[in-house]
């Protein structure tokens, strides 16, 4: 993955026409930030009400160069710049340069800061291949954004040419060709074209598109007005004539969606605003607050000839490596002689800049692919650690359920913790009982799973109101299994490991042992006086040993036909910690050899979720740990996530700072589904 330097430049508003700027500047490499403004205040004097600032433009040199003596009229932010600037070329890095307009001046939005020129050279910023500019935008959706292999992308093209465009004095677009260019941009992209027959491309078709095909693109060509300051489009009817859309009422349907797409590309004549209204009112601005992370919008009228030399060029270079702002950067730099060339504008809240990533180890100088996992799997001596993103593909993530139970029970917490299942289930069993938690994720994943799989159900099944979220997922997951030869539990049943160790509370990994001819045998993790009681299979076979033949299933935090053994609050993760180190007499001796002194394997975990953590300090608290830093190897799967994971080397030296000093971690970039692909492919060609 490409490095960057990282300069972020946010305004806030203090008075009319007076802003303070802070200025955070980091290199890849360095621990440390380089900052200004957070002590003492750099004040811009900037009001784009002044008539330099004419959103019709009649000067725009005049224009650029009192946009970047305002910003840059503070000798010590203008010495900063050149400063970060002159590091990121010694070290032959691009910069990456985030806007960041705060919602307390978001009348700043209005302005062309895709104007900006460099305060030491005077060159223009946006066409600089080696500066990637972007408006930074928060949002208030706060589902994380997950990024997708590069392979299962998709894209939806919507190109809406009303019959009746010429009533409101408008010209035709020109469908074949823009059609034709978004075939051509987006190549080895799976596409689903609007209008087709019998659906024109109204706001009622592309949302169902969207939501049908769970598109990751959304590339919508219309011709866009801005009216009483409130931005409008023009969609096609069923009768194919004008359907005249708001922005308001186009982001709303989109924030309603389940998974909105990740990158919006509007090429309509002013869905970014005129410069006149209130720019947030414009499509791009209100998407991205809707919840898609990336929006290229429009800032002006887009000639039709800048179009068709810039978005080729986008798409061939988004292609390259899935970075939306560096392509922008590419494709502004070849429209840089149009008089247009600055009409583009990024709207993003990816803090990477990717749409996609390409999996693999981070490692590379060790030439790492599997070679340590198929060895210690050879000898017996790897052991898997099944964590909740296995369950994302039935269930989603951990993460989705708990926004839904903030929003029902009116979570009064922070808003970051709103995607934390242990905190919005303890708020949960505090506010309202201990039973509702477990009451609400066994309702929950009925429904999920009702719904999402409802054609995989057997009638008699189907129409009960209640099933056993076991059977339901035995149900499911035995089609699963038969349909995907990759499938993440089937892959895992197909390797011989003698004791999987699961976070989950599903009977999956026991019912694809069981289809792959083994012998599973069950144990829960006596984290309690109650299970700490139980007769295992130790007990009731002494010299039973987990096997290839007998493997031993582990479960950690519990089953769901057991309602005593699950773990869910916080309350009972910090209980399992201390009742799990006090019963550790009680957990088997193999399963403690194991966690101290086999290579562990870690799938489906972020490293920041509780879960993670108290695995990790469970094995800790297992006598013989230390062989962890001596002999073992960790591996550990880290699914791409924008928000958490920025830089895949970074993650591994906290991670090696995490675990032991001297442990040996192979990390893995991207979903354990890739993960356990290319370790099932490397296994059976060996």
């Amino acid at each position: 993955m490409q490095q960057y330097a990282d300069l972020e430049l946010s305004l806030h508003k203090f008075d009319a026409g007076r802003y303070s700027v802070q200025f955070r500047f980091s290199l890849p490499k360095s621990e440390a930030d380089t900052g200004l403004g957070q002590d003492k205040p750099v004040w811009v004097e900037l009001n784009p009400a002044d008539d330099v600032f004419d959103p019709a433009m009649p000067d725009p040199q005049a224009y650029a160069a009192a946009l970047t003596e305002a910003l840059f009229k503070d000798p010590a932010l203008r010495t900063a710049f050149g400063q970060a600037r002159a590091s990121a070329q010694s070290q032959n890095l691009p910069l990456r340069l985030r806007l960041w307009i705060s919602a307390s001046a978001l009348e700043l939005h209005k302005l062309r800061w895709e104007l900006l020129r460099d305060p030491q050279d005077n060159s223009p910023l946006s066409t600089n291949e080696n500066i990637y500019f972007s408006r930074y935008f928060s949002s208030l959706d706060w589902r994380p954004v997950h990024l997708r292999q590069r392979g299962s992308l998709r894209a939806l093209v919507a190109v809406a040419n009303p019959s009746d465009l010429a009533n409101y004095k408008l010209a035709p677009v020109d469908s074949a060709g823009e059609l034709e260019r978004a075939r051509a941009g987006l190549a080895d992209i799976g596409l689903t074209e609007l209008p087709t027959a019998g659906k024109p491309a109204s706001a009622d078709e592309i949302i169902s598109a969207l939501r049908a095909e769970g598109s990751d693109i959304l590339y919508l060509v219309c011709h866009g007005v801005m009216i009483n300051g409130r931005g409008m489009l023009y969609l096609e009817g069923t009768d194919g004539k004008r359907e005249a859309v708001s922005a308001d009422d186009f982001a709303l349907r989109i924030k309603e969606l389940q998974k909105p797409p990740r990158l919006a590309l509007l090429v309509s004549c002013q869905s970014a605003g005129n410069g006149t209204g209130d720019a947030l009112t414009a499509l791009g601005p209100r998407l991205v607050e809707a919840g898609i992370p990336a929006v290229i919008a429009m800032q002006a009228n887009l000639q039709m000839d800048t179009a068709a030399q810039f978005l080729p060029v986008f798409f061939r270079e988004l292609q390259k490596d899935g970075q939306i702002d560096r392509a922008l950067a590419v494709a502004r730099g070849m429209v840089r002689k149009q008089p247009d060339f600055w009409a583009p504008v990024l709207f993003m809240r990816l803090k990477s800049g990717h749409l996609w990533y390409t999996p693999g180890f981070s490692n590379q100088e060790t030439g790492s692919d599997y070679e340590t996992e198929l060895r210690y799997i050879n000898r017996e001596r790897c052991t898997p650690i099944i964590g909740p993103g296995l369950l994302d593909g039935l269930l989603g993530p951990n993460a989705d359920i708990a926004r839904v139970w903030a929003s029902a029970f009116r979570y009064p917490m922070a808003p970051f913790d709103r995607d934390t299942l242990p905190k919005v289930a303890q708020y949960l069993a505090t506010d309202k009982g201990e039973a509702v938690p477990f009451d609400e994720y066994e309702e929950i994943v009925q429904r999920t799973l009702r719904k999402n799989f409802q054609a995989e159900l057997a009638p008699d099944v189907a129409k009960k109101k209640y099933v056993e979220p076991d059977i339901l997922m035995k149900t499911i997951g035995t089609k699963q299994r038969a349909a995907n030869p990759l499938d993440a539990y089937r892959v895992l049943a197909s390797l011989p490991f003698p004791l999987y160790i699961t976070a989950n509370p599903d009977r999956l990994l026991e019912d694809a042992l069981e289809e792959a001819g083994r012998k599973p045998e069950v144990m829960i993790s006596p984290w309690n006086a109650r299970l700490a009681s139980r007769k295992t299979i130790f007990d009731l076979e002494p010299g039973y040993e987990p096997s290839a033949d007998r493997p031993l299933v582990f479960y950690l935090f519990g089953r769901w036909n057991d309602r005593s053994s699950l773990v869910l609050t916080e309350d009972e993760y910090i209980k399992y910690l201390i009742g799990f180190t006090s019963n550790k007499a009680f957990v088997p001796e193999q399963v403690r050899l194991a966690l101290s002194d086999t290579l562990l394997l870690f799938l489906g975990f972020q490293t920041d979720e509780w879960a993670f953590r108290v695995i990790f300090h469970s094995i800790l608290a297992q006598a013989g740990s230390e062989l962890l830093g001596q002999y073992a190897h960790i591996a550990v799967q880290i699914e791409p996530h924008d928000e958490r994971t920025l830089e895949p080397l970074r993650a591994r030296r906290y991670l090696e700072k995490y675990f032991i000093k001297g442990a040996n971690i192979n990390l893995f970039w991207g979903r354990a589904e890739d993960y356990l692909a290319g370790l099932i492919q490397k296994w059976e060609a060996q």
